[in-house]
C-alpha cells in the first residue's frame, strides 16, 4: 500500500533539528492530532538521511497496544535499557508519555545520559504542569503545536492537486469549515468524512482529557459551557458571565464550576485564552479576557454555519498565527477601547486591529481610532480580508490578512518556550 503523503512542519522540524544532540528534554506539547507523531516520523527519516543508523532511533507511543503492558515509568527502563548501549547517541521518542505512571522520574534519568537524545510529546498541559516541569527545571525546551497554520493547509491542498488548487479566498473558506488538523486535508472537502473525524477526535478530547481527568459529573452541562465558549470566539468572558448564561438558559451552575471546566479546556489545549493587557499602564489585567479555539472546524462541527462572524474567525486566524511565530499575545486594553492583539517577542512590541472589511469608511475610522491612543513607536497593522492593495494611515500598515498569513515568518520560533 502507497504511503500516505505528509504536509511538511518547516518551522516545528527547524525547532527539532536547532535543538538536535543538546542535553535538554525536547517536549511537544499539543491537542490531539495535530501532527505530532507525523512530525517524528518526519524527523526520525531526516535522522536516518544524515547517517544516523535506525537502530540508534527507539519509537514508543503508548497509545499504541504494542506497548500496553508498560504501566510505570520501570516497565519502559527495562525495555530501554538493552537498547541504549554503547557510546552512539541513541533517539528516544516516548509519545503520549502522560500515559505511565511517575513518567516524570524517567524523563529526568534519560536526560542525563550522554548517550540519548530524548523527545516526548503530550497531548494536554497537564504533563508538564506538575512534578515534571520541576525535576527537569532548566533541561528542557518546549515546542506547542497547533493544527495547521493557513500556509501549511495551502501548501497541503497544493500538494494534493497541484493543477487545480482553488484560489486563496476559496481555500481559507475551506480552512475555517473542514478544519485545520492535517489529516482532514486528505479527506478532499468531503462533508461527511470530515465531520464523522471530528466528532470522534472532540469526543476523545471530551472524553479523555477534560471528562475523566476532572471527573465531570454533569457532562451535559460541560457540553453546553463548551458550545458558549465556542460561539463566543473573540468575545469578553469570565466564569461569573457563562454562569450567567446557563443559569438564563434554565441550567444553574456556580461561577466556581464553571471556572474548573474552562480551566480542563484550557489544558486540553481545545481553547487558548488571551489575557487583556493595560497599554496604558504597561500591566497585566487578570479579569475578562477572550478564548480563542485551537480549530475552527470544530467550531463548525458543534454550531453549524449559523451566526458566523467572519471577523471574528479571522480574528481567531489571526492570535494562532501569532502564537506560531513566537508571539505572546494579549487583547489590547485602552481607557476608550481596545487593540484585538498586543504581540510581544524579545523585548519587542506590535499591535494588531482584525476585521473583515474596512471598506465602509466608518468601519475604516472605528478599526484605526484605537491606534490613536497609543503614543510608542511600535508597528500597526490593521489586517483584513479585503482584496485592495496593501495602504498606509499615518504609519498604520492595512494588509492583506490572507497574504500575511502566506507570508514565511522571518524568525520561526513556532511557539516555542526554552525552561
Amino acid at each position: 500500500m502507497q504511503r500516505m503523503k505528509r504536509i511538511a512542519r518547516p518551522a516545528y522540524m527547524a525547532f527539532l533539528k536547532r535543538w538536535r544532540d543538546q542535553p535538554v528534554v525536547k517536549v511537544l506539547s499539543g491537542i490531539r492530532r495535530a501532527g505530532k507523531s507525523t512530525l517524528f516520523d518526519m524527523y526520525c527519516e531526516e535522522l536516518v538521511a544524515s547517517g544516523v543508523a535506525p537502530a540508534q532511533i527507539i519509537r514508543i507511543n503508548f497509545e499504541d497496544l504494542r506497548f500496553a503492558e508498560m504501566h510505570d515509568y520501570m516497565d519502559v527502563y527495562t525495555y530501554l535499557k538493552p537498547r541504549i548501549t554503547g557510546d552512539q547517541m541513541h533517539y528516544v521518542f516516548l509519545d503520549e508519555v502522560q500515559h505511565i505512571t511517575a513518567f516524570e522520574r524517567l524523563v529526568d534519568h534519560l536526560v542525563i545520559q550522554p548517550n540519548v537524545d530524548l523527545y516526548i510529546t503530550g497531548s494536554n498541559a497537564y504533563f508538564m504542569s506538575g512534578e515534571l516541569a520541576t525535576m527537569i527545571a532548566g533541561r528542557y525546551v518546549e515546542l506547542r503545536m497547533l493544527p495547521l497554520s493557513f500556509r501549511e493547509y495551502v501548501s497541503g491542498r497544493r500538494m494534493l492537486a497541484p493543477a487545480n488548487a482553488p484560489a486563496l479566498s476559496a481555500l481559507y473558506q475551506d480552512y475555517l469549515h473542514f478544519s485545520s488538523f492535517p489529516y482532514t486535508v486528505f479527506l478532499h472537502q468531503n462533508e461527511q468524512l470530515v465531520m464523522e473525524y471530528l466528532d470522534g477526535l472532540y469526543s476523545s478530547i471530551v472524553l479523555k482529557d477534560i471528562v475523566a481527568r476532572l471527573k465531570v459529573a454533569d457532562e451535559l452541562m460541560l457540553e453546553s459551557i463548551i458550545r458558549f465558549v465556542f460561539n463566543n470566539v473573540g468575545n469578553v468572558l469570565s466564569a461569573r458571565k457563562v454562569a450567567g448564561a446557563m443559569t438564563a438558559a434554565g441550567r444553574k451552575v456556580s461561577p466556581v464550576t464553571v471556572e474548573k471546566y474552562l480551566a480542563g479546556l484550557r489544558d486540553s489545549l481545545l481553547v487558548y485564552q488571551a489575557h487583556r493587557y493595560n497599554i496604558k499602564g504597561k500591566r497585566h489585567l487578570v479579569t475578562n479576557d477572550k478564548y480563542y479555539v485551537a480549530d475552527l472546524g470544530l467550531r463548525t462541527f458543534l454550531l453549524g454555519n449559523s451566526e458566523v462572524d467572519y471577523g471574528h474567525m479571522l480574528e481567531n486566524v489571526v492570535y494562532l498565527e501569532l502564537l506560531r511565530r513566537g508571539y505572546r499575545v494579549f487583547v489590547g486594553n485602552l481607557p476608550h477601547g481596545e487593540i484585538d492583539f498586543v504581540a510581544q517577542k524579545d523585548g519587542k512590541t506590535a499591535y494588531y486591529q482584525v476585521a473583515a472589511s474596512v471598506l465602509d469608511p466608518h468601519t475604516l475610522q472605528r478599526e484605526l481610532r484605537p491606534f490613536n491612543q497609543i503614543n510608542d513607536q511600535y508597528p500597526k497593522y490593521l489586517l483584513t480580508l479585503d482584496e485592495l492593495g496593501n495602504a498606509d494611515h499615518q504609519g498604520i500598515q492595512q494588509l492583506n490578512a490572507l497574504r500575511w498569513l502566506m507570508e514565511e515568518p522571518a524568525t520561526p520560533e513556532a511557539g516555542t518556550n526554552v525552561l
